[in-house]
Protein backbone atom coordinates (compact mmCIF):
# COMPACT_ATOMS: atom_id res chain seq x y z
CA UNK A 1 0.00 0.00 0.00
CA UNK A 2 1.45 3.49 -0.71
CA UNK A 3 1.22 6.24 1.17
CA UNK A 4 0.14 9.83 0.21
CA UNK A 5 1.95 13.04 1.65
CA UNK A 6 0.43 15.69 -0.17
CA UNK A 7 2.95 18.92 -1.41
CA UNK A 8 0.79 21.64 -1.29
CA UNK A 9 1.20 23.59 -4.64
CA UNK A 10 -0.23 27.38 -3.48
CA UNK A 11 0.59 28.99 -6.16
CA UNK A 12 -1.84 26.92 -8.49
CA UNK A 13 -5.34 27.13 -6.45
CA UNK A 14 -8.28 26.52 -8.74
CA UNK A 15 -11.46 24.14 -8.46
CA UNK A 16 -9.38 20.81 -7.89
CA UNK A 17 -8.85 21.83 -4.53
CA UNK A 18 -10.88 24.11 -3.21
CA UNK A 19 -13.13 21.65 -1.78
CA UNK A 20 -12.12 19.51 1.66
CA UNK A 21 -11.09 16.41 0.45
CA UNK A 22 -10.87 13.27 2.58
CA UNK A 23 -7.72 11.61 3.16
CA UNK A 24 -7.06 9.48 -0.02
CA UNK A 25 -4.18 6.98 0.96
CA UNK A 26 -3.43 5.43 -2.50
CA UNK A 27 -2.01 6.81 -6.24
CA UNK A 28 -5.53 4.79 -7.29
CA UNK A 29 -7.52 6.83 -4.81
CA UNK A 30 -6.23 10.42 -6.07
CA UNK A 31 -6.58 9.07 -9.65
CA UNK A 32 -9.60 8.57 -9.31
CA UNK A 33 -10.74 11.91 -7.73
CA UNK A 34 -8.83 13.65 -10.62
CA UNK A 35 -11.02 11.67 -13.02
CA UNK A 36 -14.41 13.26 -11.38
CA UNK A 37 -13.15 16.65 -11.55
CA UNK A 38 -12.61 16.20 -15.16
CA UNK A 39 -8.59 15.39 -15.56
CA UNK A 40 -9.19 12.71 -17.65
CA UNK A 41 -6.32 12.45 -20.35
CA UNK A 42 -3.52 9.92 -19.14
CA UNK A 43 -0.75 12.45 -20.21
CA UNK A 44 2.90 10.74 -21.23
CA UNK A 45 6.16 12.77 -21.58
CA UNK A 46 8.37 12.09 -25.18
CA UNK A 47 11.05 13.47 -26.68
CA UNK A 48 8.75 15.70 -28.36
CA UNK A 49 7.14 16.53 -25.03
CA UNK A 50 3.84 16.42 -23.15
CA UNK A 51 1.32 13.53 -25.20
CA UNK A 52 -2.38 13.63 -24.85
CA UNK A 53 -3.69 10.49 -26.13
CA UNK A 54 -7.08 12.32 -26.49
CA UNK A 55 -5.89 15.11 -28.51
CA UNK A 56 -3.18 12.84 -30.22
CA UNK A 57 -1.38 16.16 -29.68
CA UNK A 58 1.86 16.94 -27.90
CA UNK A 59 2.79 20.28 -25.79
CA UNK A 60 5.31 22.08 -24.79
CA UNK A 61 6.75 22.81 -21.63
CA UNK A 62 5.34 26.92 -22.47
CA UNK A 63 1.88 24.97 -22.98
CA UNK A 64 1.16 23.37 -20.05
CA UNK A 65 0.24 24.08 -16.02
CA UNK A 66 0.74 22.11 -13.22
CA UNK A 67 -2.62 22.18 -11.24
CA UNK A 68 -1.50 20.23 -8.43
CA UNK A 69 0.98 17.40 -7.34
CA UNK A 70 1.38 14.14 -5.12
CA UNK A 71 3.91 12.14 -3.53
CA UNK A 72 3.49 8.85 -2.60
CA UNK A 73 5.79 6.48 -0.30
CA UNK A 74 6.06 3.52 0.27
CA UNK A 75 5.62 2.22 3.60
CA UNK A 76 8.18 -0.68 3.63
CA UNK A 77 10.17 -0.23 0.79
CA UNK A 78 11.70 3.19 -0.22
CA UNK A 79 12.22 2.63 -3.80
CA UNK A 80 8.09 2.55 -3.87
CA UNK A 81 7.62 6.22 -4.53
CA UNK A 82 5.72 7.86 -6.90
CA UNK A 83 4.28 11.19 -8.30
CA UNK A 84 1.45 11.95 -9.62
CA UNK A 85 0.72 15.71 -11.53
CA UNK A 86 -2.36 17.39 -12.41
CA UNK A 87 -2.42 19.10 -15.56
CA UNK A 88 -3.79 21.59 -18.21
CA UNK A 89 -3.07 22.64 -21.03
CA UNK A 90 -3.27 25.81 -22.91
CA UNK A 91 -6.02 24.49 -25.10
CA UNK A 92 -8.19 23.08 -22.07
CA UNK A 93 -6.70 19.08 -22.22
CA UNK A 94 -7.26 18.46 -18.20
CA UNK A 95 -5.15 15.10 -17.42
CA UNK A 96 -3.16 13.29 -15.14
CA UNK A 97 1.26 12.19 -15.67
CA UNK A 98 2.03 9.68 -13.03
CA UNK A 99 5.81 8.64 -12.62
CA UNK A 100 8.42 7.32 -10.16
CA UNK A 101 10.04 9.37 -7.80
CA UNK A 102 13.11 9.87 -6.35
CA UNK A 103 16.47 7.19 -8.17
CA UNK A 104 13.88 5.37 -10.31
CA UNK A 105 12.17 8.66 -11.52
CA UNK A 106 12.07 9.64 -15.33
CA UNK A 107 14.50 11.98 -16.27
CA UNK A 108 12.82 12.81 -18.90
CA UNK A 109 9.51 13.19 -17.40
CA UNK A 110 11.54 15.13 -14.45
CA UNK A 111 13.50 17.74 -16.85
CA UNK A 112 10.00 18.36 -18.43
CA UNK A 113 8.31 18.90 -15.17
CA UNK A 114 10.90 21.19 -13.90
CA UNK A 115 10.63 23.35 -17.08
CA UNK A 116 6.97 23.29 -16.58
CA UNK A 117 7.67 24.43 -13.04
CA UNK A 118 9.74 27.33 -13.85
CA UNK A 119 8.13 28.49 -16.42
CA UNK A 120 4.67 28.64 -14.02
CA UNK A 121 6.75 30.80 -11.74
CA UNK A 122 8.01 33.52 -13.86
CA UNK A 123 4.54 33.78 -15.97
CA UNK A 124 1.58 33.03 -13.61
CA UNK A 125 -1.71 31.75 -15.29
CA UNK A 126 -4.99 32.94 -13.78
Amino acid sequence: MIAQAKINNASTQNDINTQPVPFMSTLSDRLNKAMKDGYTDNLKVTKQGLYSSVKDKTYTPAEVKIIDFYRFEGQSDPADNAIMYVVETWDGVKGTLVDAFGPYADEQVNNFMTEVEEINKKNPRP
